[in-house]
């Protein structure tokens, strides 16, 4: 299973939802996670991951997932193979044994065109970097992903999961 990531938070805390994909080209969900935590830990600049990290632990260890990849909303290396970012500190954090793809959607100081993809009629790119897996099947993987939009259809099925609890 390939499992999309995100998190929202609230003053109360923090809502993770996990979208499971059976094959990079699905346009619906095969299953759903919604998992809460709280209290959110307050962001500190330069250290995201230390706020992301454990919203997404809540959610794999709540449902005992075991995907074969995860998807995270944001960088796996913040200059795309130096700087860690959230996916990497995800990816060490399990011990390297599942690939980490991130996806994110402004560019970061210092990352490369290399990691940039565009997708359906955007001019916009979305910036994909990686760890445990070759950064060209990523890229072409998040390609194939469903939907005529830039922010493949399961991303933003993902985003609007945690914050609003349904897929519509």
């Amino acid at each position: 299973m390939v499992l999309a990531v995100d998190v929202h938070y609230t003053s109360n805390g923090s809502t993770t939802a996990g979208i499971a994909l059976n094959a990079w080209s699905d346009s619906a969900p095969a299953q759903t996670f919604l998992s809460d935590l709280s209290p959110a830990v307050d962001y500190k600049p330069g250290h995201f991951y230390e706020r992301e990290l454990p919203c997404i632990q809540n959610l794999l260890k709540k449902f005992s997932l075991h995907p074969q990849l995860i998807l995270v909303d944001g960088y796996v290396f913040l200059d795309g193979k130096d700087r860690p970012g959230l996916g990497k500190h995800l990816f060490d954090a399990m011990r390297g044994e599942v690939p980490i793809i991130g996806v994110a959607k402004t560019a970061f100081a210092g990352i490369g065109e290399e990691f940039a993809i565009v997708r359906g009629g955007s001019k916009k790119p979305l910036f994909v970097t990686c760890a445990g897996i070759d950064l060209n099947y990523a890229k072409t993987k998040v390609q194939e992903m469903h939907g005529p939009n830039r922010i493949p259809t399961l991303l933003k099925a993902a985003d609007h999961l945690c914050r609003h609890g349904t897929l519509t």
